[in-house]
């Protein structure tokens, strides 16, 4: 019987992108409904791919993940200086993570529409790759309880985001069952250009505000990382970021006409922000000056509070 189904994704993913330190990328082939077992191999750009071959797991350790299986030197110019001024760069130690400084402040201008999309997946790492990429390969197969067999190819390499971004790479298979190979394949891209939108449009005073990520310009894999940030203070509920592709800004109140969002948007190619301006209208239902910090109206709060002194002090003199 020839194979009904094959498709290729990434292992281990969301993963981040990441500028200091070089990271291992696996694909994953999976081809169902065959019998025998086919042949599953791996091309680049067109091209086979001649890869190391890695030994099966031993039964029963479940799904395998590649770690550590590739070292290259990093960039010492991505380093921190104090780490420089220390001395033997390269060494063997780890170096810091931590991401540059963003730089965009907080503008607090209403009329502000347009906001330029900040793309920082430019500033590639230079890794020093004295070769081509070294291309490792693991090839599995277990029987289904139809009597067919599901075979698993693993692809693994370290990524470089300057050569594998925008790369094509396609899973065949040859079957005695197939006149011709089947195959999937599929194109390493780094996101960019976000597109959000925002609900209401014309949102005011005590509105569910929700931020949404709704697509790219371009067509990303593998899936991408979004993390919300507000620029130049915490989010409404007092957090630092938010993760997911969407932002829910609950009862939003009158202080935050003008404040601006960042969504982060990264894979393992490469990372992009952009920014977007949230516009309050005041609320005709809503007087000015009766809101609380988190939109909802203060009159009710004032009175209980007022009710709870009297209480105090008639229980005081009886």
């Amino acid at each position: 019987a020839p194979p009904t189904s094959i498709s290729v994704l990434a292992a281990d993913t969301p993963a981040p992108f990441s500028r200091y330190q070089a990271q291992n990328f696996t694909l994953v082939c999976v081809v169902s409904g065959g019998k025998p077992a086919p042949l599953v191999y791996f091309k680049r750009d067109g091209e086979p791919i001649e890869a190391t071959p890695l030994p099966e797991p031993p039964a029963g350790t479940g799904n395998w993940a590649p770690r550590n299986l590739l070292h290259r030197d990093l960039d010492d110019t991505k380093v921190q200086k104090s780490l420089a001024a220390e001395g033997e760069v390269g060494g063997g130690r780890p170096f810091a993570t931590m991401d540059p400084p963003r730089g965009l402040a907080a503008e607090r201008d209403p009329v502000t529409e347009t906001i330029p999309e900040t793309v920082v997946s430019r500033e590639f790492p230079r890794w020093v790759h004295v070769a081509e990429p070294i291309y490792y390969f693991r090839h599995t197969h277990a029987p289904v309880s139809d009597g067919t067999i599901e075979a698993r190819a693993t692809l693994t390499w370290t990524l470089n985001p300057q050569i594998d971004n925008e790369a094509l790479f396609s899973c065949e298979v040859k079957h005695p069952a197939l006149s011709m190979p089947m195959q999937s394949e599929v194109t390493l891209v780094a996101p960019k250009g976000p597109k959000i939108t925002m609900t209401p449009t014309r949102a005011r005073v005590g509105d569910t505000v929700r931020i949404l990520v709704q697509g790219f310009q371009n067509e990303v894999f593998p899936e991408p990382l979004f993390t919300w940030t507000r620029v130049g203070s915490r989010l409404l509920d007092g957090s630092t970021e938010h993760d997911g592709k969407e932002l829910v800004l609950e009862r939003v109140p009158a202080e935050l006409n003008g404040s601006m969002y960042r969504c982060t948007a990264q894979n393992p190619l490469g990372s992009t922000d952009t920014h977007t301006r949230l516009i309050v209208f005041e609320n005709p239902n809503i007087p000015r000056g009766t809101e609380d910090s988190s939109g909802s109206p203060t009159g009710y709060r004032g009175f209980r509070l007022v009710l709870a002194l009297t209480l105090t002090v008639i229980l005081e003199l009886t």
